[in-house]
């Protein structure tokens, strides 16, 4: 397994990681759950740092996750409202993400509409690292292992949980083509062994996915779902255009959303997920979202102890070399 030596420097992408990498921000989340339990949740890993947020798109669930993370780890966090920056009034963002490292900022969380932007900046800096909260069509590598920390806390948690995911079979349904989850999701699941179906209609679908680590494509969900043990869905994303994608939303629903009759299919013990917002109505029905098989709520109750762990392993040192702190 990695050291904390041999972790990345920036955090761009799940490819960043590596079978050896996921395990171990899986494996440090757990301690950062506990402190979550705790009536004090806070350490002081990362007293003296500073943390700085960077979004160019709106998305207050991740935004205040890494906030709260880093605030958790007693670090210091600067938000760069994006709207009111010099950046409208002209700066490049290079110019901007320089004068943000010249501060003494030790990390910064960018999110932006354009695809690498992140590994972009990462190469402009010096000194800081970079974290990628998601990049236009590309990647959200933090969401993704959120996510599979969410399932591998359903498998039983700890070694065992992390074993039975080379025999999971993961069905990720929906707006293939506009998400960067989807394509953080794949990466991330294939790294630990576990086969992914894409279930999609044609349109949105990527132009191409040679290249992608799944097991199969599909276009029929109810074929899929009886032997799924996780099925993650996405939600049309309106504001990249897949409205145009698709003859309406009802159309959609009847053909690819998770219903209650849909949800009877399923094995008593598949995981149901999504990384929100939900639309309920639209990709999943109201009374499966609340199912106990849905496992969404955890998923962004565990988003914060990821995030912990991915600015811990970045920034700190590993809890077996100073577990005072945690």
């Amino acid at each position: 397994m990695k050291s904390v030596d041999q972790f990345p420097h920036h955090l761009l992408s799940i490819d960043d990681l590596g079978s050896d990498g996921i395990a171990e921000v899986l494996r440090v989340t757990d301690s950062f759950v506990e402190v979550g339990h705790r009536a004090n949740p806070k350490v002081p890993a990362l007293r003296g740092r500073t943390v700085a947020t960077l979004f160019f798109e709106d998305s207050t669930r991740t935004r205040v996750s890494f906030e709260t993370a880093a605030k958790r780890l007693s670090a210091d966090v600067l938000s760069f409202a994006v709207g009111s920056s010099s950046v409208r009034k002209g700066e490049s963002l290079r110019d901007t993400v320089e004068t943000i490292e010249a501060m003494g900022i030790d990390a910064i969380i960018i999110r932006h509409p354009s695809s690498g932007t992140p590994t972009q900046v990462a190469g402009w800096i010096t000194n800081s690292s970079v974290i990628n909260a998601g990049d236009g069509w590309h990647e959200h590598p933090t969401q993704a292992l959120l996510d599979l920390y969410t399932v591998r806390q359903a498998l039983g948690g700890g070694d065992e949980g992390m074993d039975r995911f080379k025999s999971l079979q993961v069905v990720i349904v929906g707006d293939i083509r506009h998400s960067r989850v989807a394509r953080s999701q794949v990466a991330a699941y294939a790294a630990l062994g576990a086969a992914v179906t894409l279930v999609a209609p044609p349109t949105l679908l990527p132009p191409s996915i040679d290249g992608w680590p799944i097991a199969a494509v599909s276009h029929d969900i109810d074929k899929e779902l009886p032997s799924a043990d996780v099925v993650s869905l996405l939600r049309l994303q309106s504001e990249r255009g897949s409205g145009e994608f698709v003859p309406s939303l009802r159309e959609y629903t009847t053909r690819f959303g998770l219903t209650g009759r849909r949800a009877a299919m399923l094995k008593p013990e598949t995981l149901i997920l999504h990384p929100g917002p939900m639309v309920r109505g639209v990709e999943i029905a109201s009374e499966v979202a609340d199912l106990p098989a849905a496992h969404i709520t955890g998923q962004v109750s565990n988003g914060v102890a990821v995030r912990m762990a991915v600015l811990f392993l970045i920034l700190g040192q590993s809890p077996a070399e100073g577990s005072s702190d945690v």
